[in-house]
């Protein structure tokens, strides 16, 4: 469990790194995440522990907009969240190690697949 956590964090630090361009203002962000399913984890599997981070989580966060998800190939998913702000997004990755649906969610997935990109909205 310390390290799935070690590498839950890992990736979270890697990715905060898509935030340095933004300045500090209100703009609308949308968050791009694309990851890879563990092989033996089902799409229809990922999707319940998808949308348990969806539902006891990511939508409960201050700026929370929406959230989608959408199956692949290859194991491939995708999640597209709309935030109010950079802040707004900061604040709910840097919350999401302590999420309990969060260990789940890590331990389906490719984390070294994990990639985030952010578009702020003009």
């Amino acid at each position: 469990m310390k390290l799935l956590k070690n590498t839950v964090l890992m990736s979270l630090i890697a990715l905060s790194g898509a935030t340095s361009v933004y300045a500090a203002d209100s703009h609308p962000v949308i968050e791009v995440v694309t990851l890879k399913i563990k092989p033996g984890v089902s799409f229809e599997e990922f999707k319940k522990i998808d949308k348990a981070v969806e539902d006891q989580h990511v939508s409960k966060q201050p700026g929370f907009i929406s959230r989608e998800s959408a199956a692949g190939q290859n194991q491939e998913w995708l999640v597209i969240v709309h935030w109010r702000s950079v802040e707004d997004a900061d604040a709910s990755m840097n919350s999401f190690t302590s999420a309990p649906a969060a260990g789940k969610f890590m331990q389906s997935i490719d984390s070294a697949s994990m990639k985030m990109t952010r578009y702020q909205a003009p």
